[in-house]
């Protein structure tokens, strides 16, 4: 085992690279913190402030945030399947699907605009509470801090980022379960908030789409966190402590957002959960404040370390670059300055409307990526890959996949005419009452798309090459 590897106080020494099987450590459970966490924070919660402003009453807005978290957080938790079978960072693994330049062009360009665009809110929403706790601390300067902390705890990896999140799980669970006696207690809510037969449905699908792209823009890097596992963990292990812990405390997380803001509906997202905190005593909205900045500021770093690899990948697709700890600290620092910048130019005031905007798009841009990953993993090669041959530029993958582009770009096409967005409602949204069925749509297109044109690889050589290679140890 390589020098400092499970040792969360030593800083990562790989970056893109795949994880020798001496190098591997942990449990499977440990994937439990990390996505129990990394949705007890400021910006899940915000999410369902969000999704209650659409314009569904709070009882249907709670049943689209449960489909919805179910929804997306299924295909999530399968990406994370492949961290362990294969030791690869996720977006390095979409080569054998896009192509060595493919990828870096269809699908890190918009994981790159996936880590901004989430880590900006985050920002955004760190810098209000830091204001909030410290008044003498403006919110620009919080941005910084924010943006300063997450970083550094990116720069240690991987190891670090499961002990913070491990040592947040308590805690969070703890403000969680008071927080919501908190929401319940604390007064009345508008009339025919739960009336069921109140139901309308271009609101609740845009809601639907909204949280389930939420939680499936972890996918470009959600086995980015299980690839240091042993390779003899299966898909369904790997799979259940992802997916359960996810899918639940994401209900839980944007179902008190909702929660918070219904009696009052015009509060800001930190003003409303102080608001809760409060009503349980006086003082006790800071603490929680504390609690939920703490998981924001792990939830940056995940997006801080997953962006960095994306840039290295990126970068290493058009000129090879040595996978070092130097190059991802500098990749980090590069993703710092620059959510920081654009937090700053954004600012509180525009939070809603660049959030909710990131979110519809981002469950867009992700859709056919997902498909065509998944069924290229699970029925295609079947979690055969030969690993040396995705960091050829030239190998048997190909500089542009184009089986994968073209499956991307058909179930892109089939999505636009089914958009609803604020700048956009496509043609067959509009004839159906503007109700969002884009996912519906792109995921199965896609999939077919890409199956389709897969039955022209030679899985035979493939399978001979990767059993030569004796890398993986897939078991399923």
């Amino acid at each position: 085992m390589a020098k400092n590897v499970g040792d969360p106080t030593s800083a990562e020494q790989r970056s893109v690279d795949w994880v020798p099987h001496s190098e591997r450590h942990g449990k499977v459970r440990d994937l439990g913190n990390v996505w129990f966490v990394g949705n007890v924070n400021l910006t899940a919660m915000a999410t369902g402030v969000v999704a209650l402003s659409i314009g569904a009453n709070l009882i249907w807005t709670l049943i689209a945030i449960v489909l919805g978290s179910l929804f997306g957080t299924f295909f999530m938790a399968f990406h994370s399947a492949q961290g362990p079978q294969l030791g690869l960072p996720q977006l390095v693994q979409s080569r054998a699907q896009f192509g060595y330049i493919g990828a870096a062009i269809t699908v890190w360009i918009f994981a790159l605009i996936n880590y901004w665009a989430y880590n900006t809110s985050d920002a955004i929403l760190s810098g209000g509470a830091i204001n909030a706790l410290i008044p003498s601390i403006p919110a620009s300067i919080g941005f910084i801090i924010a943006a300063v902390v997450a970083s550094v705890i990116a720069i240690y990896g991987y190891d670090q980022i499961h002990a913070v999140n491990k040592v947040l799980l308590w805690p969070s669970i703890v403000i969680m379960a008071l927080l919501t006696v908190g929401v319940f207690t604390r007064g009345s809510f508008p009339e025919g908030a739960f009336d069921l037969s109140n139901f309308q449905l271009a609101p609740f699908m845009t809601v639907f789409v909204i949280i389930a792209g939420f939680q499936l823009g972890w996918a470009p890097y959600v086995s980015d966190y299980s690839r240091y596992l042993p390779g003899n963990i299966g898909v369904s292990p790997t799979f259940k402590w992802t997916y359960l812990p996810s899918a639940l405390s994401g209900v839980w997380v944007f179902g008190m957002g909702a929660l918070a803001s219904g009696p009052d509906g015009t509060l800001t997202p930190i003003a409303a959960f102080k608001a809760v905190g409060d009503s349980i005593f006086n003082g006790f909205g800071l603490i929680a404040l504390v609690i939920l900045l703490l998981g924001l500021l792990a939830v940056m770093a995940i997006n801080a370390y997953g962006g960095s690899l994306a840039l290295i990948s990126m970068l290493d697709s058009f000129k090879p670059v040595k996978p070092t700890k130097t190059i991802r600290m500098t990749a980090v620092i590069l993703m710092g300055v620059a959510v920081w910048a654009t937090a700053a130019i954004v600012g509180e005031a525009k939070f809603n409307v660049f959030y909710g905007n990131a979110l519809v798009f981002l469950a867009y841009l992700f859709t056919p990526w997902t498909a065509i990953n998944l069924i290229d993993y699970f029925f295609v090669r079947k979690g055969s890959y030969v690993i040396k041959e995705i960091f050829k530029k030239d190998g048997i993958y190909g500089r542009w996949g184009w089986r994968g582009n073209l499956a991307y770009l058909v179930g892109i096409l089939v999505m636009i005419p089914f958009f609803v967005t604020a700048p956009y409602v496509g043609p067959i949204a509009q004839s159906l009452g503007s109700v969002d069925y884009s996912i519906f749509v792109g995921l199965p297109v896609s999939a077919i798309v890409y199956l389709l044109l897969a039955k022209g690889i030679d899985l035979k050589k493939e399978e001979s090459m990767a059993r030569a290679e004796g890398n993986l140890t897939t078991k399923h």
